[in-house]
């Protein structure tokens, strides 16, 4: 019984990251970091997997930085 809970929710966290990481390096990249604005297709391809892996801290820094007062 216990494995399974675990592995659904390792699951969960990551599906729900690659879809925040896909977002993320979609859209928030260029507003979060000017100089990745340039960043081609493959550069963020390899960022894809650590966004994947950090979407909790990435979502309340993107969230923090959409509120306007940076």
């Amino acid at each position: 019984m216990m494995p399974s809970a675990f592995y659904i929710a390792v699951g969960a966290y990551a599906a729900i990251g690659l879809l925040f990481g896909a977002a993320f390096i979609s859209v928030g990249l260029a507003r979060f970091d000017a100089a990745a604005r340039s960043a081609g297709a493959m550069v963020r391809l390899l960022l894809l997997p650590g966004a994947a892996a950090l979407w909790p801290i990435l979502a309340v820094l993107w969230l923090g930085r959409r509120g306007g007062a940076a």
